[in-house]
């Protein structure tokens, strides 16, 4: 075959609009996102029991903590199917979303099954106790029925960035969320439910976005070039999938770490300076929405890029997605430089923590920009599924972060911290650009 009159049939152009039709939904999905956190705090903070508050917020942890770590099923589907997509394989798309949701649902019932002993260490880790302890296992039993759902809605998502159909993502994303919503307020402060209200509306949530998103990617299959169920179970390709996911996963944890320890090392500089820390890092937090967003946008490009054997769209998506992260990111690191102190003092009211905070406001100002590189890379790492590559060099960076911990913080406190975590972020970005180009050469070679 003549892989030159191939790979000119898959050619597809990479332009602004493109980039930004996949990453304006996806950042507007992910900004619901905090507003469902907003919504249940102020649900159960309206019912007067500060207990209750504080069980919702450690359940709430738990679960971020718990979830978070199954991202991986999110990003491989979306590096994988993007690949399929590239190449205009409907039957590998199916196949690659049966695999995903297979399992997601696995992982999701494990979950269930798990869940008195995730629940009991969850409440020994946080040192709950009494009506708190109370309040986190109501939230942490309901919740934890909807992880099949959820973790199905990891998979949905995925295979819909993988076909660059952002505007379905936002759809699902807003669907989840505002059922999550709706329902909290409902059953939360109507009923007088309370913990248990929010729990059942984010159930609610989950379920239905689960089966909106099966009906969505369900309906759009043709009959015709449905995998049969040996193709779906091949052992190559669960291995690759088996392997790929796991890659994913270190590097989740390994970033989790990283700012587990951030906020370790915070705690021994006292209550103000920890406090200080937590309002600086919604900056970082809002930085993300954005900067995620075109990280999703270089997972699709570069996958659809490296599946059509079509260099030319991977350079030209890599460059569009590289100036929109960095003239984004020096857009809201200046904003945060001049309305940072307004926003701190809307964030908090103690005279001692907005001090405190405005000392530390540059280092939180820039981490858009100095963690725009890692994101993107990401992205693109996971779009070509260069896995192995992108675990290396995270594991590598935090070497890197440990060894600036053990510098800087002695010398120069919560400053040296902020450094750290500013440090931390370059070295991911910069440590995966030095291989884009051999990696790309050698991918793009090799389909020739």
């Amino acid at each position: 075959m003549d892989t030159r009159s191939n790979s000119h049939s898959l050619a597809f152009e990479v332009t602004h609009r493109l980039v930004l039709s996949i990453a304006i939904p996806m950042t507007l999905g992910f900004l619901t996102t905090p507003l469902l956190g907003l919504t249940s705090t102020a649900v159960v903070g309206h019912m007067g029991d500060p207990e209750a508050l504080a069980g919702l917020a450690i359940g709430a942890m738990l679960f971020d903590l718990i979830l978070g770590s199954f991202n991986f099923l999110r990003a491989s589907t979306t590096g994988l199917t993007a690949q399929a997509y590239g190449r205009r394989d409907q039957h590998e798309q199916q196949a690659v979303f049966a695999r995903a949701l297979i399992s997601a649902l696995g992982c999701g019932l494990a979950l269930l099954c798990l869940s008195p002993l995730l629940k009991a260490a969850g409440l020994r880790l946080m040192g709950a106790e009494g009506a708190i302890a109370e309040a986190t296992a109501t939230y942490f039993s309901i919740r934890i029925l909807a992880a099949p759902a959820a973790l199905a809605n990891y998979a949905i998502l995925g295979f819909v960035l993988g076909r660059g159909q952002g505007g379905v993502g936002l759809l699902l994303q807003a669907l989840i969320n505002g059922i999550n919503i709706l329902l909290s307020i409902y059953l939360g402060l109507s009923l007088g439910w309370g913990v248990a209200g929010v729990a059942w509306g984010t159930l609610a949530g989950e379920v239905a976005g689960a089966l909106a998103g099966l009906f969505i990617v369900l309906s759009g299959f043709a009959r015709a070039e449905r995998p049969a169920w040996p193709e779906i179970l091949s052992r190559h390709r669960l291995a690759e999938l088996f392997a790929l996911n796991r890659d994913i996963l270190i590097r989740t944890f390994v970033l989790i770490g990283a700012f587990a320890i951030m906020t370790r090392i915070g705690t021994g500089f006292g209550a103000v300076t920890l406090a200080a820390n937590a309002v600086l890092m919604n900056f970082f937090l809002l930085s993300g929405y954005y900067l995620d967003g075109l990280a999703n946008a270089a997972e699709q490009i570069t996958g659809r890029a490296v599946g059509a054997h079509y260099r030319p769209a991977f350079d030209r998506g890599l460059k569009l997605t590289t100036l929109w992260s960095f003239g984004l990111a020096a857009i809201v690191s200046a904003f945060f430089l001049l309305a940072g102190p307004w926003l701190i003092s809307v964030l908090t009211t103690s005279p001692e923590v907005r001090q405190a905070a405005g000392a530390y406001l540059p280092w939180a100002a820039v981490t858009g920009l100095t963690g725009a590189l890692a994101f993107l890379m990401d992205g693109v790492f996971i779009g070509a599924t260069w896995s192995v590559d992108m675990r290396n060099r995270m594991l590598m960076s935090f070497a890197g972060y440990l060894a600036m911990l053990a510098v800087f913080v002695p010398l120069f406190g919560n400053h040296g911290l902020w450094l750290a975590i500013n440090a931390f972020l370059l070295f991911r970005g910069f440590f995966l650009a030095m291989l884009v180009k051999p990696r790309a050469d050698q991918t793009f070679r090799a389909a020739q």
